[in-house]
């Protein structure tokens, strides 16, 4: 008997059709963005195995570098263009995030106790010679003239402040004459008499309202450092608004439990974190009876004697000035990437600033050739000092780069100490660059209030010049 076959329903024909178009459809969703991610594929291929485009030619050998010298030598910016770096070194491949490191304190063999406390006799037999500074800059010829906290210092008088002798320079507190106004930094009358019966001074500064007051520990300070150790606090007015309005407001003498409350009106730089760098590196100015200054940043709570901090540091060190190493980088290379990666400031003015350092002999860090530091990059939230004369050129020599450059003083240290120790053959600074775990121990870190941001260039800045200004 044949085969009785079904008859094919008109509704089960269309059902069959529609599955067709579905699965028509489904293949058009799939291939259709395929093919689009392999056309765009093959276009970049194309696009960057072309040697020739600008932003490739440092990715592709010895030849493109040359040809980014024969562009400088043609009249290009090395400023705009920094060819110490290739882009690839700028921005490298992003990988996947890394466990976060983890810094610790490390342990401080301080003395018991402060009561027998003596300097050692040798300390001061260190370089010895006169500093004055310039109060006041007169009006040019031409009678175009702006005074400035930082005075205008050329070229050439800023080379001859490097050598180790009997001078006068430029270190802020630059004024005009009688008629101009005050180029900032203004304290009150009973503060400055204050701070000039100081002879050890630990200090710290909040501009911008950008930070919490942080009291020393009270524990940990002994009681000879409570009735002897000036501990002063610089702040605007903006700062001691707010301050106030979280219950830190000042007893009748000024304090805040140790802290000596000092309001700055007029700040020399609309910069806070460049107005910061006064009180910072200017100690020696600011308190000219002091022996000894401990500096601490803002962010930092310090749990540990200021004078067990002196005899640890200085005196059993047998230094005159000593700060913390980099818990992380210990290159100035290292520091500009950093910087330019987080947009710590412009760009081109770190370009500026590094290409001149490189110019006038700054290198790499290298540990295995017995380098003069331990490190190129400081930690420079702490700083403890002597007001030697080595000393206090050396701080003034460093504040006046970041007046001059940008406000990112780790950029400059390695290039002012280099420099001042190479001009000054047989007369030696004694830096002691201690470990930053050290730091640690003796002041508890905190992160700032407010977040940081690109800064505004500084003033004396002329991108695009073929020199800085002199």
């Amino acid at each position: 008997m044949p085969e009785r076959r079904l008859p094919i329903t008109a509704p089960a024909v269309a059902g069959s059709r529609r599955y067709c178009r579905k699965l028509r459809r489904r293949c058009r969703l799939i291939l259709l963005p395929a093919f689009a991610l392999a056309l765009l594929y093959l276009a970049y291929l194309s696009f960057s195995s072309h040697a020739n485009l600008p932003f490739h030619a440092t990715n592709h050998g010895t030849s493109n570098r040359e040809n980014l010298l024969k562009l400088k030598d043609l009249g290009y910016s090395p400023y705009l263009t920094n060819i110490s770096m290739t882009r690839y070194e700028l921005e490298p491949p992003k990988s996947r995030k890394r466990p976060r490191k983890r810094y610790a304190p490390c342990e401080i063999q301080f003395l018991p106790a402060v009561d027998d406390l003596v300097e050692p006799a040798h300390y001061e037999n260190f370089t010895q010679f006169s500093l004055n500074y310039i109060l006041k800059e007169e009006v040019p010829g031409n009678g175009f003239f702006e005074p400035l906290f930082g005075g205008h210092q050329s070229l050439q008088d800023r080379e001859e402040t490097y050598h180790a002798k009997d001078q006068t320079l430029h270190c802020g507190f630059v004024r005009g004459t009688n008629d101009y106004p005050s180029t900032g930094f203004d304290l009150d009358a009973n503060d400055r008499r204050y701070m000039a019966t100081c002879h050890v001074a630990v200090s710290s500064c909040i501009f911008g309202s950008s930070d919490y007051l942080r009291r020393p520990t009270k524990s940990r300070i002994g009681s000879y450092a409570k009735k002897n150790v000036c501990f002063v606090m610089f702040m605007d007015e903006l700062t001691l608004a707010t301050l106030s309005s979280e219950g830190h407001m000042p007893d009748e003498n000024g304090f805040v439990g140790l802290w000596r409350i000092v309001v700055v009106k007029n700040l020399p730089y609309k910069d806070m974190r460049r107005a910061g760098k006064v009180p910072k590196f200017l100690s020696h100015r600011l308190f000219p009876s002091a022996m000894y200054s401990i500096w601490l940043d803002s962010k930092l709570r310090l749990h540990a004697d200021p004078m067990l901090i002196i005899e640890y540091f200085l005196w059993r060190k047998k230094a005159e000035y000593a700060i913390s190493m980099h818990y992380d980088r210990s290159c100035v290379w290292e520091e500009v990437l950093q910087n330019k990666r987080l947009n710590k400031y412009n760009h081109a003015a770190i370009d500026e600033q590094f290409h001149f350092y490189q110019s006038d002999g700054l290198v790499k860090f290298n540990a295995s050739q017995l380098p003069v530091l331990p490190s190129y990059v400081p930690e420079g939230s702490f700083i403890v000092r002597a007001h030697t004369p080595m000393s206090n050129l050396f701080s003034c020599l460093w504040f006046n780069e970041v007046n001059r450059f940008t406000s990112r003083d780790q950029l400059s240290f390695a290039y002012t100490y280099l420099k001042f120790t190479r001009m000054n053959p047989g007369k030696p600074i004694h830096l002691n660059m201690f470990k930053d775990c050290e730091r640690r121990a003796i002041a508890k870190l905190f992160h700032h209030r407010t977040n940081e941001t690109t800064d505004p260039l500084p003033a004396n800045l002329r991108l695009g010049k073929t020199s800085v200004q002199g």
